[in-house]
């Protein structure tokens, strides 16, 4: 009878270690897939917060200057190297000695590379707005040019590199977050090769 008792036990308990290792091993999008669902909205509040982490206004964003040193303009926000504003000189002997130098708001840097300008990255027509979602993620995750193969490389200072392993979701998310904000029309000059600095 003893022995009765301990193999019913030892089934019971046998079948409890298997029910609880299968759901255990089930992943949450089989059991719950209305939690993987993000809604628009989510979609681009976190492509905000990425875009705040990631530092984007630094170079993007015109800056006035304020009480607490460079603020963003909002009105401006993400639209890159003001159009209208003067291309200034920069000292070539530093550069010629491999040193870099930036525009006071960041918007334009110089380096041996020549002189760079901020893109706007708002979702006029100037900007991103005729852009397709691939090409963003090629422009941020393989440093092309507008996300077009086979054009240049993203000029210094963008740091695309560090963007190589961004996941797909997180860079959908930014580019919902570009396409939400105030279109800007605003052309930003062309680079200038160091040659003609």
């Amino acid at each position: 009878m003893k022995n009765k008792i301990n193999l019913v036990l030892a089934i019971t308990c046998f079948a409890i270690l298997c029910t609880s290792c299968t759901k255990s091993n089930q992943k949450p999008e089989d059991t719950n897939t209305s939690a993987n669902t993000v809604s628009p909205e989510d979609l681009v509040k976190r492509g905000e917060y990425l875009v705040t982490i990631m530092g984007c206004n630094d170079c993007h964003s015109p800056k006035s200057m304020g009480p607490n040193g460079p603020e963003i303009i909002p009105e401006s926000l993400l639209s890159g190297y003001p159009s209208d504003r003067p291309i200034v000189k920069f000292g070539d002997k530093m550069l010629k000695e491999g040193f870099g130098m930036f525009y006071p708001d960041l918007t334009a840097a110089a380096g041996p590379w020549g002189v760079s300008f901020a893109a706007n990255l708002t979702p006029d027509p100037t900007g991103i707005g005729a852009w397709t979602e691939e090409q963003f993620k090629r422009a941020m995750k393989e440093g092309k040019f507008k996300g077009i193969e086979g054009s240049r490389m993203l000029l210094p200072p963008m740091p695309w590199y560090n963007f190589t392993v961004l996941k797909d979701e997180d860079a959908s998310a930014i580019f919902a977050y570009l396409k939400s904000i105030k279109p800007v029309s605003n052309v930003v000059p062309q680079p200038i090769p160091p040659d003609q600095m």
